[in-house]
Formats: C-alpha cells, sequence, structure tokens
C-alpha cells in the first residue's frame, strides 16, 4: 500500500466515524427535543393544576365567610345590616359633595 492509498484510507475512516458521529448527535438532538416538549406539556398542566388549586382555594375561603350557623345568624344579620347602612352613610356623603 503506497502512501496515498494509505492517506486516503485513513481520510474514508474518518469520514465515517464523523458521519457514525452525526447521527448520534442527531438522535441525541431529536431526544432533548422531544424532552423539552414533554417539559413544556408538564409545566402547563401543573401551571393548570395550579389555577384550579388556587381556585378551589379562593371558593374555599369566600365559603368560610360566608358559612353560617345557625346560632351566628343573628349575628350575620346584624352585620349585614351594619354594612349597608355604612354603605349609605357614604352614598349619602358623596351625594352632598356634588
Amino acid at each position: 500500500m503506497n502512501p496515498n492509498e494509505k492517506a486516503l484510507a485513513t481520510f474514508e475512516t474518518r469520514v465515517r466515524q464523523m458521519i457514525l458521529r452525526f447521527q448520534d448527535m442527531k438522535k441525541e438532538t431529536e431526544n432533548l427535543r422531544a424532552q423539552i416538549e414533554k417539559n413544556g406539556q408538564d409545566i402547563k398542566d401543573l401551571q393548570a393544576k395550579l389555577t384550579q388549586a388556587e381556585n378551589d382555594y379562593q371558593s374555599l375561603k369566600m365559603a368560610k365567610m360566608i358559612e353560617i350557623t345557625d346560632g351566628d345568624l343573628e349575628s350575620a344579620k346584624g352585620r349585614l345590616s351594619k354594612m349597608i347602612r355604612d354603605v349609605n352613610k357614604c352614598i349619602a356623603i358623596l351625594s352632598d359633595e356634588e
């Protein structure tokens, strides 16, 4: 084998190695892109669950605030009446300013 044939064979081997490495990197890139897409979907799902949990929490908090037992009915009516009177006073004050 003369030096030119040897150099050509070495070059051919290196090119094949580069092609194989390129194919491996291409597969790895595809896998990473698929993982990124999956992670993105997981993030969207978790954000939706978080939003739902926040809404559920707000609803529960509101339900607890307006939950009235039989013993608290009179005091709740009194608090509502006081709130209504306060709102009416504010409206009257604002009406007088105009």
